[in-house]
């Protein structure tokens, strides 16, 4: 298999597992890894002192986020890229899935159990609407 495997990041100890798992599958498929961080608000503020002025937006968090966690996946023979996307965790995947024409999105588990379960996860949401197939990567190990 040749392509991409998108894989959501939200800095969370637990969504760098599913990324590990993401890398691990991208390698042996032979994919191109893309890193996906969420963002749900155009929310953006700008600090500054005299002519220095620094912009903080959503968009540019969400950003670093991923970038940072496709900078710990590079490897020889890996092609890893990134990207923010708006909207909710879900919702965000699917959109990316959609524009790279993605082979395949990995997701972890985490809420997948309980009350998260019944009102829905992310996981859940991405198995029923993904436009392609979905890893579901166990990520909730216990402490």
């Amino acid at each position: 298999m040749t392509g991409i495997i998108v894989v959501g990041v939200d800095g969370s100890e637990t969504a760098m597992r599913a990324a590990e798992t993401a890398q691990g599958l991208a390698i042996s498929l032979g994919a191109t890894l893309h890193v996906v961080t969420a963002f749900d608000s155009d929310r953006t503020e700008v600090y500054g002192s005299g002519s220095d002025r620094w912009i903080v937006s959503d968009a540019g968090e969400a950003e670093k986020v991923a970038k940072d966690v496709a900078s710990r996946l590079r490897s020889e023979g890996l092609k890893v890229t990134y990207s923010s996307a708006r909207g909710k965790p879900a919702e965000a995947l699917i959109k990316e899935a959609e524009r790279f024409d993605a082979q395949m999105i990995v997701v972890g588990n985490r809420r997948m159990r309980g009350l998260g379960r019944v009102l829905g996860s992310v996981a859940n949401s991405v198995a029923h609407n993904a436009p392609c197939d979905v890893y579901i990567a166990k990520t909730d190990v216990a402490d």
